[in-house]
């Protein structure tokens, strides 16, 4: 291992040199069952044909121009999302942090339009929205902000899944827009109580707030939607998205709607790489094996049957405090720190996520087959009971 490299993550001992489907291989030759994606990247599997083709057909043509100009594949996924979302305008980036960046910077502008000298957003305890400056003091975990004070101002932090809580900010005139996650990702797959989305647009617009949704995690189908508010019949003013865009391939997608809408201009914002010609062809395929294969609504129904699988090996496990999730995304979460229980996972041929200390998180892959989720469950279900046990 380089010592070259910032040491900016606890690596574990394994380098990865091949992907096929839900499984990757090592450089000693071991494979393991991938039930993280790359923290839900991979969706689609690793190596995927179509994808494959799609990026390698692209880099023979033309791979970057930059955003001077205008870009035919940027235009075409552009149309493909708002089609999918019902919202009207999209600003690409490449990564989740940089769509939440624009999300912020938007109702910032949008609260000044309103002569708001102090423009603040709600955000939520437990949250997580990224790691530059502003993302990580909108994010409401307090280890994240660790060694980074001052941190950025114009955020106010209430409990998840509180609507009284967001109503009582209601008389704050400084307020400009909630931004909210419809499910904890990091913050250990809490699913909040069905009609919570509803109440927070109902607050938004009785308010004049915009109602901006970070599915930087949660999009591209993997609660069994296309994205998590279509669950409720609700539309945000900003939608955030990234990670399984592209399918590995970095992208970020920023979409506005209603108010949000014509707030940025020309000089407001910008990106050197983002939406070029390359990762939206990625963005395209994936669309495209996303909608020809029928994964989502696959999805959907194969989660619950995974959910419900863990909750028949592991509910009344002394030990195990909540079995939860959505689709293909499940948290399982005990009762003391489990952290390592990544490492014996990997020893044993499987790849898992530990999240908040003591949440298992899965994120699996829409390719899993019926015979390699069995083994998820039976592996990961006899590591956890070990682990209590022991």
């Amino acid at each position: 291992m380089s010592n070259h490299i910032m040491n900016t993550y606890a690596r574990l001992p394994v380098t990865f040199e091949k992907g096929d489907g839900a499984t990757l291989q090592d450089s000693e030759g071991k494979t393991y069952l991938d039930a993280i994606s790359g923290i839900a990247v991979t969706s689609l599997g690793h190596a995927h044909p179509f994808i494959s083709e799609a990026i390698c057909k692209q880099s023979q043509q033309l791979i970057h121009t930059s955003n001077l100009y205008n870009i035919k594949n940027q235009q075409l996924l552009a149309d493909r999302l708002t089609e999918l979302s019902g919202m009207e305008q999209v600003f690409f980036g490449n990564s989740g942090a940089e769509a939440n960046e624009a999300a912020i910077k938007i109702a910032k502008k949008f609260g000044n339009q309103q002569n708001i000298t102090n423009p603040t957003i709600i955000v939520m305890e437990n949250s997580f929205h990224g790691r530059t400056m502003a993302t990580l003091s909108a994010t409401g975990n307090s280890k994240v902000h660790e060694g980074f004070q001052p941190l950025v101002g114009g955020f106010t932090h209430v409990p998840f899944d509180n609507v009284p809580a967001v109503e009582a900010l209601s008389d704050n005139s400084d307020i400009v827009a909630i931004l909210v996650e419809p499910i904890q990702g990091e913050g250990g797959v809490h699913v909040p109580q069905k009609g919570y989305l509803t109440a927070l647009r109902k607050i938004c617009d009785a308010n004049n707030w915009l109602l901006m949704i970070d599915e930087i995690q949660t999009g591209m189908g993997r609660t069994g939607q296309w994205f998590a508010f279509q669950h409720e019949n609700i539309t945000p003013d900003v939608l955030t998205l990234a990670k399984a865009l592209g399918n590995g391939v970095p992208i970020g997608a920023c979409i506005a709607n209603n108010n949000a809408t014509d707030v940025l201009v020309p000089g407001n914002h910008g990106t050197t790489f983002g939406g070029n010609p390359l990762a939206c062809a990625a963005g395209l395929a994936v669309i495209e094996v996303l909608k020809t294969h029928n994964f989502i609504p696959a999805v959907a129904k194969k989660g619950e049957l995974l959910l419900n699988q863990f909750r028949s090996t592991l509910e009344g496990q002394a030990g195990v405090v909540a079995i939860r999730g959505m689709g293909y995304m499940i948290g399982i979460q005990i009762d003391r720190p489990c952290g390592e229980l990544i490492k014996t996972a990997l020893d044993k041929g499987l790849l898992i996520n530990v999240t908040r200390g003591d949440t298992v998180r899965l994120l699996p892959s829409f390719v899993m087959s019926q015979e390699q989720t069995d083994q998820l469950v039976t592996k990961l279900s006899q590591m956890i009971i070990d682990f209590l046990n022991q």
